[in-house]
């Protein structure tokens, strides 16, 4: 059997756990700046995980758009397969991936919807291409060409010309509010340095290094 890749030897960088804020959020801001400076290309991209109602795991890219104490948003559509999946099981997990600087950070926490208020906030930042299609997308349903897709935006496009695009009830934000973390720095000979972040019985954060 062929490898499908080359093997890839890490050790750059390491992770010690003096290096570590006590706080989880305020050690994924550093490390999102980190990314930054390093000019890693869609830093914001996540794995989010979700589970259906087979309890059948299932999972997808998303944009994390607010990282804060309050907990960490995305936006998507509240028909959209994801959606229906937290409306099940309000439990899901992000991960997040940056190559360049040999890191991976894993996040597990409770799921709910951001306020309307929010939701709207941010909708109104968005392009007016994304805003329009906000509207034209019933997300994970089947559509019977592209063309019916195109004919949609330009309805949608025709309808709100030379005015503002409201926020759609359909669309809006989600927060996960996490319980877990674990950073991950790889090393070389596979000796990686992890430590997870786990919440203990006094809703303070419990710091330990893990086997790699």
């Amino acid at each position: 059997m062929d490898e499908l890749s080359k093997r890839v030897e890490y050790g750059s960088l390491s992770l010690a756990r003096a290096d570590l804020q006590l706080d989880p959020i305020e050690q994924l801001k550093n490390w999102w700046s980190d990314a930054r400076k390093a000019q890693i290309p869609d830093l914001d991209a996540i794995t989010l995980s979700t589970v259906d109602t087979n309890n059948r795991p299932d999972a997808r890219m998303v944009l994390l758009k607010y990282i804060s104490h309050e907990g960490l948003e995305f936006f998507t559509n509240y028909k959209s397969a994801k959606a229906r999946q937290l409306e099940n099981n309000p439990y899901a997990a992000m991960t997040l991936y940056w190559s360049k600087l040999e890191r991976q950070v894993r996040i597990r926490g409770l799921v709910s919807k951001s306020s309307r208020a929010r939701s709207q906030d941010y909708f109104m930042k968005r392009p007016r291409g994304a805003q329009i299609s906000a509207w034209v997308s019933q997300q994970s349903s089947v559509v019977s060409s592209r063309e019916e897709l195109d004919k949609g935006f330009e309805e949608i496009e025709s309808r709100f010309l030379n005015q503002e695009i409201i926020c759609p009830e359909h669309w809006g934000g989600y927060t996960l509010f996490p319980d877990y973390f674990e950073f991950w720095q790889g090393r070389s000979n596979r000796l990686h340095d992890r430590f997870s972040y786990q919440r203990d019985n006094d809703n303070q954060w419990n710091i330990e290094r893990l086997a790699p």
